[in-house]
């Protein structure tokens, strides 16, 4: 098949074997697959990442980049044909979304950080019959391969636990922070602040959800929050993802604020506890989603409680995938970029 590969810290095009489905798999036809920044970090800091994994004990992101990686895991696939041992709830020719797992004899492999399971950065992959979600058919499939990422959101406000009165601020608008707006609109929250510099990012927050947007250049955002939420307690996402951010929102933040750290920073990065002892700030790292709340997230793409399809703003085959990355460095330019490898 072919396939985008991440190769001696570049991305190729090239030729690579088919995946086979071996017991309790199934062969899928990439339809769709989003370009994630956890990608593009693993190009940038792949040895890096595939260390703090190991020191993490997650076993999921283990690759050796002495080998082809096939990244891409927000996607949306065809079954094309079943492995032995399979219950085949599902049809050839369905579509489908699923957790980016394999289960294998090994234990579990994350599909786009393995060099035994290819992402959707390639033709077909091989993926578990048990976490298969069937899209329905009114679902586009572009807006069905946001089913992942939009997840990321909805875990993040789920470990917020916000309680009534809380007043949420989302730091950052890119896929992570817009994930988060519409999340935290699922659950009802008002009003929802969001700050980003780009424009562009501020007009998706709006709309997926958010109240009240603000451009940092302009005002603080933390102003901004203090200006409508007044006594009430804050719960700050910090989706930005840059060494100093979290020392930032902890230095703004009011006594008793909870800060969400949803970016993915690779770089070391230090914060004062002094900062955060006089304040008594809570401060949760969160990562993924669990199953339930994958499924919910597709559910809410089918049922149009989140409208995700203004986020997709560019599409390319395999061959376009090593000079988008570079592309997806401008807010201004694209949210989300979706690789189609039959195209």
């Amino acid at each position: 098949m072919r396939a985008a590969v991440m190769r001696d810290g570049r991305i190729v095009t090239d030729t690579v074997p088919d995946p086979v489905p071996r017991s309790g798999q199934v062969l899928v036809k990439t339809l769709a697959c989003g370009i994630c920044g956890t990608d593009l970090h693993a190009l940038r800091h792949g040895e890096a990442m595939a260390a703090l994994a190991r020191e993490a004990g997650a076993s999921v992101f283990s690759m050796d980049l002495r080998r082809d990686v096939v990244m891409g895991h927000e996607f949306c696939a065809e079954i094309v044909e079943f492995g032995p041992g399979t219950v085949r709830t599902l049809a050839k020719g369905d579509r489908i979304c699923s957790l980016p797992i394999v289960l294998h004899q090994g234990g579990v492999a994350g599909v786009g950080y393995s060099n035994d399971f290819p992402g959707g950065y390639g033709e077909l992959m091989v993926l578990s019959e048990p976490t298969l979600l069937r899209v329905a058919d009114g679902l586009s499939t572009e807006s069905a391969a946001l089913t992942e990422p939009m997840a990321v959101g909805i875990h993040a406000v789920a470990k917020a636990d916000l309680k009534p009165g809380d007043v949420p601020l989302v730091v950052g608008c890119g896929p992570v922070g817009l994930a988060t707006v519409a999340a935290l609109r699922l659950q009802g929250r008002e009003p929802i602040i969001a700050a980003d510099f780009s424009a562009k990012r501020r007009k998706l927050a709006e709309h997926l959800g958010a109240h009240l947007v603000v451009d940092p250049r302009e005002e603080p955002a933390i102003e901004t929050w203090r200006r409508e939420a007044g006594a009430r307690s804050a719960v700050i996402f910090e989706c930005v993802g840059v060494p100093g951010m979290i020392q930032e929102l902890m230095r703004d933040a009011p006594q008793g604020a909870r800060i969400v750290v949803a970016g993915v920073c690779m770089e070391d990065d230090q914060i004062k506890p002094m900062v955060g002892i006089y304040k008594e700030i809570g401060i949760q790292f969160v990562l993924g989603y669990t199953p339930q709340e994958f499924a919910a997230s597709l559910r809410a793409l089918e049922e149009g409680r989140i409208d995700g399809a203004p986020l997709v703003t560019g599409k390319i085959g395999v061959d376009g995938v090593a000079g988008v990355f570079e592309r997806l460095g401008s807010p201004e330019e694209h949210a989300k970029i979706l690789v189609e490898p039959w195209r």
